[in-house]
């Protein structure tokens, strides 16, 4: 796995090489970082949850760095249907809600919308959902 990084107001909030890539359809990744290379003190329980049909129940955290603040900008599957058993605790970030994403030396794109959290880099091809009228397919 490469290196995966993740910066909010001018720290490194995750830094790892031992994250999963989850590949679902018309997604583009979505990186999932152990908790242990999380700085785990930015991290706030968020309210709402939300439920996928291969992974389970999804939990949120909102981040809060000297004051600056991202709802919602995390989530992870505390207990994860047993496909999925690997990324138990593990967090995944919205690049979309946080100031930078790595892959390796590649910064990425956030997926367009606010529901989805896939990281697009330049190694990748859409069409991905998450860009107006896509929802559906």
């Amino acid at each position: 796995m490469e290196r995966l990084r993740v910066i909010f107001s001018g720290r490194t909030i995750a830094d790892t090489s031992a994250g999963y890539r989850v590949l679902e359809t018309s997604h583009p990744p979505v990186y999932y970082i152990p908790p242990g290379d999380v700085q785990l003190t930015y991290l706030e329980g968020a309210p709402g949850q939300s439920w996928c049909e291969f992974k389970g129940h999804a939990s949120y955290w909102s981040l809060n760095v000297d004051g600056q603040q991202s709802a919602s900008a995390a989530w992870s599957y505390p207990t994860p249907y047993s496909a999925f058993q690997q990324i138990a605790g593990f967090f995944a970030f919205y690049a979309s809600r946080v100031d930078e994403c790595w892959v390796g030396d590649e910064r990425v794109q956030p997926q367009q919308g606010d529901f989805y959290g896939g990281w697009i880099t330049s190694r990748i091809a859409g069409p991905f959902k998450g860009a107006p009228g896509t929802r559906g397919w």
